[in-house]
């Protein structure tokens, strides 16, 4: 487990998906956790269309008809990857989470554009939301983020060093309002600590409240 008291920076690998309403409050928190706690955050596309490709019958209808608008952006995110260095992962998803979270706006070419222009990108990236043509790019990140926690979870999965060398990563955690301050430091921490116990899968709850995004 990561010391909360050591000044040495790690690298937490986050993977999302923009259309996660789950994951973008995780990320909202991880956010937080960088300001109280000496850990940065590396951003990594996964796909909530490749995870569920091959079980699209077993879904519910009004999920199967999220999973057809999930391609465009995730492919615009790795295009933007790979045309404009890895970095630009991170402040493309705020842009895009903000429009789709925080203001609802459609998910449509339009707003990819504007997430794309908000952060200094260029707005034709947007035309690969209907291009394979990084889709091996994009299954191999998909794929390196899910092959270490299974492939009964989703979004977001988290992977951070552990204290004894060993990585630690898990799905989640699923959480509303995102954590600040204090109980962002406390999340962390237990997070980790919790995760970071050989055999320790799984604590949940049912949750009695929709993402908050103020």
């Amino acid at each position: 487990m990561t010391d909360p008291q050591q000044n040495t920076e790690v690298t937490a690998d986050f993977w999302f998906d923009p259309l996660c309403p789950w994951a973008w409050m995780t990320s909202r928190w991880m956010l937080e956790v960088e300001k109280v706690r000496p850990v940065r955050v590396r951003w990594n596309v996964m796909s909530l269309a490749v995870l569920n490709e091959d079980r699209l019958d077993e879904l519910p209808e009004g999920y199967r008809e999220l999973l057809t608008q999930a391609w465009g952006p995730v492919r615009v995110v790795i295009a933007a990857q790979q045309l404009h260095g890895a970095e630009v992962a991170g402040p493309l998803y705020t842009a895009l989470g903000t429009r789709y979270h925080n203001q609802q706006q459609p998910k449509d070419r339009a707003t990819l554009v504007a997430a794309l222009e908000g952060v200094g990108l260029p707005a034709d990236l947007a035309d690969y939301a209907d291009k394979d043509t990084y889709d091996a790019e994009l299954r191999a990140s998909h794929a390196a983020g899910i092959t270490k926690v299974g492939q009964d979870v989703g979004t977001p999965v988290i992977a951070v060093p552990g204290a004894d060398g060993e990585e630690v990563a898990f799905f989640g955690p699923v959480v509303t309002p995102a954590p600040k301050g204090d109980q962002a430091a406390a999340l962390w921490d237990g997070t980790l600590l919790v995760a970071s116990v050989p055999g320790f899968y799984e604590l949940k709850r049912t949750r009695t409240a929709e993402p908050s995004f103020d």
